[in-house]
């Protein structure tokens, strides 16, 4: 008779075994999420926050927005892929705190306030200073513009953000633009969509 205490170890062992066979299955199926991190940038007052709260399951959302100080980690999961989102302040005195998060990021979403023209030359300075940054330069990854704040009244179309923007002069890596009003999360879901199609193709 074998002793409990065996029966109990060949029990755990075989276990184990079958859960790392069931990793394996899934991984090759394509059952497991794909986890990403994903750095969400922009000037301050753009929505970054409003726009990952938005992106969020619903009995997740926060009730009330508040301005992020330093960054925010977030996490949520769509159909196929597991997100962890790091919501960078864009207050000038944090800037410098988005080039340590480039190395590990597998996408970028740059958020920009449509209706701020005045500060529009500040957001090509930052985002001219992204692109030229070593971890970014060497890496095609996707990156997800959100003209958002559509609702007001003198907002810039998306067409025209990317022209002051020069996003046509961004050669080496896939972009993609979306008019999106935050607060009502209008335009999140195409610019989600498009931004999973090419996460998931990055290692193919």
């Amino acid at each position: 008779m074998i002793p409990f205490s065996e029966r109990g170890n060949t029990l755990f062992m075989a276990l184990t075994s079958l859960m790392g066979l069931l990793d394996k299955l899934s991984g090759w199926l394509c059952l497991r999420k794909k986890e990403v991190n994903v750095l969400c940038l922009g000037l301050d007052n753009s929505g970054k926050t409003t726009i990952i709260n938005q992106l969020k399951p619903a009995n997740t959302q926060a009730q009330e927005i508040v301005p992020t100080i330093g960054f925010n980690i977030e996490k949520f999961k769509s159909s196929s892929l597991s997100f962890t989102v790091f919501d960078m302040s864009g207050q000038s005195r944090y800037r410098n705190l988005w080039e340590h998060y480039y190395k590990d990021s597998h996408a970028i979403i740059f958020v920009i306030d449509s209706g701020d023209k005045l500060r529009m030359v500040v957001a090509k300075e930052e985002l001219d200073t992204l692109f030229n940054h070593e971890d970014i330069r060497r890496k095609r990854i996707p990156i997800l513009f959100f003209a958002n704040k559509m609702d007001l009244h003198d907002a810039m179309s998306s067409v025209r953000v990317s022209q002051m923007l020069c996003l046509d002069n961004i050669k080496d890596k896939p972009w993609h633009i979306c008019a999106t009003n935050a607060v009502k999360g209008e335009g999140l879901k195409e610019g989600l969509d498009w931004l999973q199609d090419h996460i998931k193709t990055m290692d193919t």
